[in-house]
């Protein structure tokens, strides 16, 4: 936990209401514990790292689910956005720099493939959590508390 960012001083596994969802992949490297379970599984380097990494962060969803697990199903589900998004900028633009000298660059199709092919494995394994009923339940649930 961070002494420099009190917000994000809290178990959240013990104190879910404390969660907020947030846009996109906020949070993603402070909220805990689900920083410290997701983060070592997480890898975009090729195909196959995807593959087993977005496996790995999938079946941690899915005991977040079983555990009704609010806030650790949505960061599986950032975890495996990120997968896609990272893999994705680096598919498309070299070395991963979409900005240079502060402007952005025009992006090229496919920069690097094997990223491409990384991260239409996270973007498949995003889309089954985007499409669960039970997190799209809890989504609506813990946005009302």
């Amino acid at each position: 936990m961070s002494d420099t960012d009190p917000e994000y001083d809290v178990d959240f596994r013990a104190h879910p209401d404390q969660y907020e969802i947030g846009r996109g992949e906020q949070g993603v490297f402070k909220v805990e514990p689900y920083k410290s379970e997701l983060l070592p599984l997480w890898s975009y380097k090729n195909e196959e790292a995807a593959r087993e990494s977005a496996e790995a962060i999938y079946e941690r969803y899915e005991r977040y689910r079983e555990d009704d697990d609010f806030p650790g199903m949505d960061m599986a589900r950032k975890y495996l956005q990120m997968g896609y998004t990272r893999a994705m900028r680096y598919a498309k633009y070299p070395g991963g720099t979409k900005y240079d000298s502060g402007e952005e660059r025009e992006p090229q199709r496919w920069a690097d493939p094997e990223k491409r092919d990384a991260a239409l494995v996270f973007e498949r394994y995003w889309e089954r959590v985007r499409e669960d009923q039970v997190f799209l339940e809890g989504n609506g649930a813990h946005r009302e508390r």
